[in-house]
């Protein structure tokens, strides 16, 4: 997972004309392509790169990159911020960077890419959840599809996966979506920076650098051996910082203002279908029962919530 990446973690859509033309479905298919991708490309850094500091390292340089990118455009003064804008922007960047993305991270030293994004597919479920938890009444239709996602994720983390599946990493990325949740959910109640990429840049570097406080108490500098790492594990790692960070980011902060919200909304379960897909043409992930069943049952419940919601 990575910053406004998955379901509801995005800024706030404005109003402006709903069109769907060749610009729309161009950035479309960047998004669905670039952030279904990002589970495998996560994957190859972990094999040879310790998960906190590369993970710590991507956002923290995507983030000074798109500050940059930032007071190009618009200026120096698009980055100003309160002092309240600013806490919150670091509270939301450690949910969703430290919380939600670096324990996907960690958890993919050991769990298949794609199911770690079918595991994450399950965030709108943990939306609504809260979102009932604060007093909020869904529909019966999303809480019946908020039921059936439930009972997809326990297919999915039911014994007998398959492969080298550690349990301790399904927990990883279920507490990881839990914490990204939180992370949305908080966005959309707190005070953040006018410009919506001032914010996502200052939450970039807020997540980056608890990363690299994480990936010190864990010892991971000690181990280091830049020697041992991978042309693969460079290469993915500038491809999460340029594509997945910024290119995919900027085209869906775009798409919320340019096309119907029930269309851009779809990459929520899209993203898993092409994670799963790429796992298992490029890294040969294997597609058991559990994981095709389970990951079925998930996107179908996503659907059925994200389609209802967009009604109301």
């Amino acid at each position: 997972m990575r910053t406004s990446e998955t379901a509801g973690s995005g800024p706030a859509p404005r109003s402006a004309p709903r069109g769907v033309g060749a610009g729309v479905w161009t950035a479309l298919a960047l998004v669905y392509v670039v952030w279904g991708s990002t589970y495998l490309a996560i994957r190859v850094v972990v094999r040879t790169m310790p998960p906190f500091l590369s993970a710590g390292a991507r956002f923290i340089t995507a983030g000074l990159l798109l500050l940059g990118l930032v007071a190009w455009r618009h200026g120096p003064g698009a980055l100003r911020a309160t002092r309240t804008q600013a806490g919150s922007a670091v509270v939301v960047g450690l949910l969703l960077v430290l919380g939600g993305n670096g324990l996907v991270v960690l958890a993919e030293t050991s769990l298949p890419s794609g199911l770690a994004a079918l595991l994450i597919a399950a965030v709108p479920m943990w939306l609504v959840v809260l979102r009932t938890a604060t007093g909020d009444r869904p529909p019966p239709r999303t809480l019946g599809g908020v039921l059936l996602g439930f009972a997809g994720l326990a297919v999915l983390t039911s014994p007998g996966i398959g492969g080298d599946v550690r349990l301790s990493g399904v927990v990883l990325v279920v507490v990881a979506s839990v914490l990204w949740s939180l992370g949305s959910f908080s966005a959309s109640k707190l005070s953040l920076p006018d410009n919506p990429f001032t914010g996502s840049a200052y939450q970039m570097l807020a997540g980056g650098a608890g990363g690299i406080v994480v990936a010190l108490l864990r010892g991971e500098h000690r181990s280091l051996d830049r020697a041992a790492y991978s042309t693969a594990s460079w290469l993915a790692l500038g491809y999460l910082v340029v594509f997945g960070s910024l290119i995919a980011f900027t085209a869906y902060v775009w798409l919320l203002q340019a096309a119907p919200l029930s269309l851009v909304a779809t990459y929520a379960y899209v993203n898993p279908v092409v994670a799963v897909a790429l796992g298992a043409l490029i890294l040969d992930e294997a597609l058991t029962v559990p994981i095709l069943v389970g990951g079925g049952i998930v996107v179908v419940a996503v659907c059925v919530i994200v389609s209802t919601e967009r009604r109301q």
